[in-house]
């Protein structure tokens, strides 16, 4: 079974309809409130383009922030709306301060053939995430048919995306939503081997699941970040002041020893005395981090294995930075891993990053558009390579 989308859909259902479509506008803005980085609205667009060619009314839902259920201006998508029309001129964007409610149906009801509509924040609504079905059922009377174009969001069960469904069919995915799924989907299940995954990040407690789910599949797993002084740790090295999570050493000698060569550690690393002691950072073998210092980032000998083993692989999946990325020069790692990942889809490799602060990191590097695909949701694509259903997908019609 696979998950039908907005190209089963007849003429009959698009033309004129109102589709209501749950897109993932959660922006960062700027000091002067404008949209900083618009690559999740530009993500949206081919399936936005794609409905208002066949003749849709396209009424667009979507979160923004944690306002925790409650109206705040700071939390209102009215910059997102304005940020929207220019990527979609010259149709017209329409921007309401409601999401549900009389005046909200009145405006998709009055909305033209080829016209957008942005409704405010679902996340006003305190029933939004605990997925109230009193709420969804008003979400549901703004469309004629549902699209879920916001994989960011699927893994939550919320009214918008979940609860909707159950009251507005067709419900289908969007573009955006079907690429990711592709993608990550091909990956997990039927991967062109050498399958290379690169998982990285400060806790291994938060990538447990990936890694055994990953584990029996890759044809190599390199760790990287703060996660790997874990596994450094059980295996009785001194790690100094880095992060380490002693009630995981058990969980880290089992993996390594059921993983054997699959699982490559960092050999080296970038240490300093703390994340601000930039000036004092200095390279050292795993074996020779000191009691005052910390890692921060892999170092150069791991950097170069790391990027063989990407260079020699068919499929690439990444998530995870290899160190602190925000400040230099523990910058080095990570930037280092994405241009390795460039080079190997030069090489036809398809290379995949899981969102989150590795898509953060590509997007800093300007590399965006040189790797297969990067994915718009964190959480939800570490949830979906975990193997873990994601409602917002599992609620959506099958084809």
């Amino acid at each position: 079974m696979t998950t039908r989308t907005i190209r089963q859909l007849t003429d009959a259902e698009l033309h004129g309809r109102r589709a209501l479509v749950r897109v993932d506008f959660n922006v960062p803005l700027d000091d002067q409130g404008h949209v900083a980085d618009a690559t999740r609205i530009l993500a949206a667009l081919p399936t936005l383009h794609a409905l208002l060619q066949r003749g849709a009314r396209v009424v667009l839902l979507s979160h923004f922030g944690r306002p925790k259920g409650t109206v705040n201006p700071k939390y209102s998508l009215r910059p997102v709306a304005a940020r929207l029309a220019d990527a979609l001129a010259p149709n017209p964007v329409q921007f309401l301060p409601v999401s549900v409610g009389p005046e909200a149906v009145a405006a998709t009801q009055a909305l033209a053939p080829g016209s957008v509509l942005l409704l405010e924040n679902t996340r006003f609504h305190a029933g939004e995430e605990t997925n109230d079905d009193a709420l969804a059922r008003q979400f549901a009377e703004l469309g004629d048919v549902y699209v879920n174009d916001a994989f960011g969001a699927a893994h939550r069960a919320h009214a918008s995306t979940a609860g909707v469904t159950a009251h507005l069919r067709p419900a289908v995915a969007g573009l955006l939503m079907e690429r990711e799924l592709a993608f990550l989907g091909e990956a997990l299940d039927r991967p062109d081997r050498p399958f290379v995954a690169v998982l990285g990040g400060s806790k291994i407690s938060g990538k447990i699941d990936v890694v055994e789910a990953l584990l029996p599949k890759v044809d190599r797993l390199l760790i990287g970040g703060a996660m790997a002084c874990t596994f450094f740790r059980a295996m009785g090295l001194e790690t100094g002041t880095s992060l380490v999570e002693p009630d995981r050493l058990d969980m880290a000698r089992d993996l390594m020893a059921r993983a054997g060569r699959k699982l490559m550690l960092p050999l080296d690393a970038m240490v300093a005395p703390s994340m601000d002691g930039g000036a004092h950072a200095h390279v050292v073998p795993r074996e020779g981090i000191h009691a005052d210092q910390a890692m921060f980032d892999i170092g150069p000998e791991t950097i170069t294995v790391f990027a063989r083993e990407i260079a020699d692989a068919k499929t690439v999946l990444w998530n995870g930075p290899m160190g602190v990325f925000e400040k230099p020069p523990f910058d080095r790692g990570t930037r280092a891993i994405a241009e390795a990942m460039v080079q190997a889809t030069g090489l036809g490799a398809t290379t995949i990053v899981g969102g989150g602060d590795s898509a953060a990191a590509v997007a800093e590097a300007g590399l965006e558009s040189r790797l297969t695909h990067i994915s718009t949701g964190g959480g939800a694509s570490l949830e979906f390579l975990e193997g873990k259903v994601l409602p917002g997908v599992a609620a959506l019609d099958q084809a």
